[in-house]
C-alpha cells in the first residue's frame, strides 16, 4: 500500500491504528507547523525588534561618546566655568553701576579742568540699553592746547572704567594757533542687574 493510500484510509479517532509511516509524516507536519507558528509569533517579532535596535545603535553610540567625553572633561569644564565667572566679575568691576555714573562724569570733568581745558559743553546724552549693560553718551565741547587735549584723552583712557571717544574733531579757534576747539562724544557704560535690565527702556 502506498503512502497516499495509507493517508486516505486513516482513522483520526484511532491513532493507534496508523502505520508507522503515517505517524512519521504527521509528526513531521506537526513539527513544521510548530516551527512555522514559532517563527511567526516569536522569532519574527524578535527580528523586528532587533532591526529597530540596530537602527538606534549609531545614535546611542554617539550619545554615549558625547557623555563619555563630558565625563572625562568634567573637571576641565568646571575649571572653565570658574574662570568664566572670574572674567565676568572683572568686567563688572570696569562697568560702574548706574548710581556711579554721576561720579564718573564728575571725574571726567575734573580731569579736563586739571589739564587746563575750558568746557563749553559737557552734556550727558541718551542712554542705550543692551543685554546686561547700558551705554551712556556724553557730548563734549572744550577749548585748549593740543597738549592739554592729548593729556585729557590720555588720562580718561587710564581711568579704571571703560570710556570710549567717538566723533572726535579738532579745529583751530580764532587767530591763536595754539588754541584748539575739541568736540567729541564719549561713551561710558554701566552694568545692569536683573531688575535694571528689565526696567531700563532703550532710548
Amino acid at each position: 500500500m502506498t503512502l497516499f493510500e495509507e493517508l486516505s484510509s486513516i482513522d483520526v479517532n484511532d491513532i493507534g491504528s496508523w502505520t508507522r509511516r503515517v505517524k512519521v509524516v504527521f509528526a513531521a507536519l506537526l513539527c513544521v507547523l510548530i516551527l512555522g507558528l514559532g517563527y511567526k509569533f516569536v522569532i519574527e517579532p524578535m527580528l523586528e525588534t532587533l532591526e529597530t535596535v540596530k537602527k538606534k545603535e549609531p545614535g546611542l553610540k554617539q550619545t554615549y561618546l558625547e557623555k563619555k567625553e563630558l565625563a572625562i572633561n568634567l573637571e576641565e569644564y568646571k575649571k572653565q566655568k570658574v574662570e568664566a565667572q572670574e572674567t565676568f566679575n572683572l568686567l563688572k568691576e570696569v562697568l560702574p553701576n548706574e548710581s556711579e555714573i554721576p561720579d564718573l562724569l564728575r571725574d571726567m570733568t575734573q580731569v579736563g579742568l586739571s589739564q587746563g581745558l575750558q568746557f563749553e559743553r559737557f552734556k550727558p546724552g541718551s542712554k542705550i540699553t543692551h543685554d546686561f549693560y547700558a551705554e551712556k553718551n556724553v557730548d563734549i565741547v572744550a577749548n585748549g592746547t593740543y597738549f592739554q587735549i592729548a593729556s585729557f584723552v590720555s588720562e580718561i583712557a587710564a581711568l579704571p572704567r571703560i570710556i570710549n571717544f567717538a566723533n572726535f574733531t579738532l579745529r583751530r579757534e580764532g587767530g591763536d594757533s595754539n588754541n584748539l576747539k575739541f568736540t567729541a562724544v564719549t561713551k561710558t557704560y554701566h552694568y545692569l542687574d536683573e531688575e535694571g535690565s528689565e526696567n531700563a527702556p532703550s532710548q
